[in-house]
């Protein structure tokens, strides 16, 4: 009868998709916990009904908590997100509703730096092009001197939209390469610290003029929703690039094929796409000059491991009434 009472004493914690083990075995001795499985993401519905009694909400940056989630959860006390992004959260609603938001930032800034700037390396040296050359039996012959060209890192300028933790991160590997940084924030960071990067604040405006490279590393707002359409396609160098590691939402699909497909700028590569996961059949994946990547940005198994200990960290404190080590408002 005691071991019954105690597991009824104990909170309820919903996950949206399990976690690793070690995680799992964390929540397990001190929550009530059941773990969402089957299609991914999970259906709108069943969510409604799952989260109506939990005190405690693990969810991933594909599950839309929205007003009308919120509302449903009339015992939530906290809401812990497996991603350095919150904006499929509702989080003004929730902080109205005394709900606490943790998320997981800081801890992937390498790893997405790392990825975004792999990505420079292989459009730009077409490594995944030559993969499918390979593949598809068309390396058919040595090449000569003007063949399957690539272009030079060293002395290209790199344009960072968003100089935050990745974006200077990112800075500091295309500081050894010797490329040239330009940089575009709501405001400007200290003399300090663009002496250090040596990178340079423009307008927006300069920094898809004058960039060879662009990366993106902003958070989908309204201000940045469909911010890379074709109006700015054409601003951009021809032989420039496009990399987004960041929000899909942030380039308009539909103008970057057109764009890609009239050279309209020399390439693009992406891990984020505007719905997710995208298939075979969509355009991009028809197009030679572009690399796709399957939205990868934290996924080493050191990052992955560290966010899972940040969400857990945060759904205890959030679902105990105190600050979330990364928390949202509060």
């Amino acid at each position: 009868m005691r071991q019954i009472s105690q597991i009824l004493q104990k909170k309820r914690v919903f996950l949206t998709r399990t976690l690793h083990n070690f995680a799992l075995n964390e929540l397990k001795k001190k929550y009530q916990i059941e773990i969402h499985s089957g299609e991914i993401p999970i259906p709108k519905t069943k969510l409604l009904k799952k989260i109506q009694n939990v005190e405690g909400l693990i969810c991933f940056p594909y599950d839309k908590i929205d007003k009308e989630m919120i509302d449903a959860a009339k015992n939530l006390k906290v809401i812990s997100t497996f991603s350095v992004g919150y904006d499929h959260i509702d989080t003004q609603y929730a902080l109205k509703k005394k709900i606490r938001v943790g998320y997981t930032p800081e801890v992937l800034t390498d790893a997405t730096a790392d990825l975004a700037f792999s990505l420079i390396l292989d459009i730009l040296r077409r490594v995944s092009e030559g993969d499918r050359t390979i593949r598809e039996g068309k390396w058919r012959q040595i090449y000569g001197a003007y063949d399957y060209v690539g272009i030079d890192l060293q002395g290209k300028t790199l344009g960072i939209l968003g100089l935050g933790r990745i974006g200077s991160t990112l800075a500091k590997r295309a500081k050894a390469f010797d490329m040239k940084i330009i940089y575009h924030n709501r405001k400007s960071i200290s003399k300090n610290k663009e002496k250090a990067l040596r990178a340079k604040y423009v307008t927006l405006d300069k920094l898809i003029t004058q960039s060879d490279i662009i990366s993106i590393h902003v958070p989908h707002t309204k201000e940045t929703d469909q911010l890379f359409d074709m109006k700015v396609f054409r601003k951009m160098r021809k032989t420039a690039y496009l990399i987004n590691t960041a929000r899909g939402k942030i380039v308009n699909e539909k103008d970057l094929t057109v764009a890609l497909k009239k050279k309209i700028i020399a390439g693009a590569a992406l891990d984020v796409y505007e719905n997710e996961p995208i298939g075979k059949k969509h355009p991009l994946t028809k197009i030679q000059n572009i690399v796709l990547v399957p939205h990868i940005g934290s996924s080493t198994k050191e990052t992955r491991a560290k966010m899972a200990k940040i969400t857990i960290k945060n759904l205890e404190l959030g679902i105990n009434g105190k600050k979330p080590i990364y928390s949202v408002g509060y």
